[in-house]
């Protein structure tokens, strides 16, 4: 946690508070924001809650205290601090301060620039003041340039020659600093915060190609979704057009899908489907989506459900290495390897998969063992596909 705020509504106070704490914990989102509605606040774009108290993790934020902010907003602040270092802290709040920084947005887009800043705390050890200093100058170096380098001299140069401002947080020296504009107030800039399975633009369909656009980590739940298509300009997924930025999805399932033709509600399902499966069981699935061609997210959904209803034999693809996999490694047998001359495992191998009707892909070789027909699996849930068929006959 960066910091938990005390939250109302200002114009109902007798409505009452809430403690929310930043970033908002993935599981608690959507119950935090049905807490908001109850007092009327938490609006997807407006700045309707007021920011009574904040604790003092970032005492620089004490300065939104008393101001009305988007819940979405603080949201996106504390994830921003949460990737910075000791220095980024300081080099933040010092320009902050400096700044005088009161609106949220301003807050925002200063997580993208005050890098660019010298913040001196110690003036004891000048060696490292200068590398500091000539490192945030250059955004970085390399070990050629630092080897030799007097640092002594850079931090004195920066003392003797230019003029920077003491804050609370230490003598601020700007370096020809301009504020970032990233942030306009309504779509947040590009940034991914935790792991996700795959990240996705939406823009809507009547706006310049040039316009901001919403990003989306999915899975996310129903609001999130919502509270998104809100704040990207639509009413309805239709008026949105995606556009596919990257995935931790098996190289298989990207090549099937195709983003002209899928609903986001689809693609977040199928994500929230693959996103418990570890990195064997997405790699099984690229096997099964070979296997069976899905057209849609949906049937990747399906796929990815009923994982279980298939065999999956990785880097085997002849039937003798199959033949030799089923009698020597499956555990299906006691092998003795004294008789390896005495078998066709090619002849056996060959039997399996007629009997099976499994194919060798790319992944490996792959069979489908379940009772309902693969186009019945990956139009739904088989279960409710077998008690259909079941009341049939």
């Amino acid at each position: 946690m960066q910091y938990q705020a005390v939250l109302s509504n200002a114009q109902h106070p007798e409505y009452g508070v809430l403690t929310v704490p930043f970033p908002i914990p993935a599981e608690q989102y959507d119950e935090i924001i049905e807490m908001l509605e109850a007092l009327e606040i938490g609006d997807p774009l407006k700045r309707d809650c007021r920011v009574d108290e904040i604790s003092d993790h970032w005492p620089v934020l004490k300065n939104t205290e008393r101001t009305v902010t988007n819940i979405d907003e603080l949201d996106y602040l504390a994830k921003r601090l949460d990737s910075f270092d000791k220095y980024e802290k300081t080099q933040f709040q010092g320009m902050a301060s400096r700044l005088d920084l009161h609106g949220i947005d301003e807050f925002i887009n200063l997580t993208f620039c005050c890098q660019e800043v010298t913040v001196v705390t110690d003036f004891n050890n000048l060696e490292s003041l200068g590398r500091r200093h000539y490192l945030t100058l250059g955004g970085g170096a390399t070990i050629e340039e630092m080897q030799g380098k007097d640092f002594r001299s850079v931090a004195l140069a920066l003392l003797d020659g230019e003029v920077g401002r003491v804050t609370p947080y230490g003598l601020v020296y700007d370096n020809g600093f301009e504020m970032s504009q990233l942030y306009d107030g309504r779509i947040f800039p590009e940034y991914c915060y935790e792991d996700c399975i795959m990240e996705v633009e939406m823009s809507s369909r009547y706006t310049s190609a040039d316009s901001p656009a919403t990003y989306l980590y999915l899975p996310i739940t129903q609001i999130q979704q919502a509270r998104a298509l809100a704040r990207a300009g639509g009413n309805f997924y239709e008026d949105m057009c995606l556009r596919f930025l990257e995935s931790e999805l098996p190289e298989e399932v990207d090549a099937a899908l195709n983003f002209d033709n899928e609903r986001l509600t689809d693609l977040n399902e199928m994500c929230r489907a693959i996103q418990p499966l570890n990195k064997a069981e997405r790699e099984n699935l690229g096997a099964v989506v070979l296997f069976t061609r899905p057209e849609q997210a949906s049937q990747i959904t399906n796929l990815a459900k009923e994982l279980e209803q298939f065999d999956y034999v990785p880097k085997v693809r002849t039937p003798e290495e199959y033949g030799k996999y089923m009698i020597m490694d499956s555990g299906h047998y006691e092998y003795d390897e004294n008789l390896a001359g005495y078998i066709d495992f090619a002849k056996y191998g060959k039997e399996c998969m007629e009997n099976e009707q499994g194919q060798f892909n790319d992944r490996g070789y792959v069979a489908y063992q379940g009772t309902l027909r693969l186009d019945e699996l990956m139009q739904g849930d088989p279960a409710e596909n077998m008690g259909q068929q079941m009341n049939m006959e």
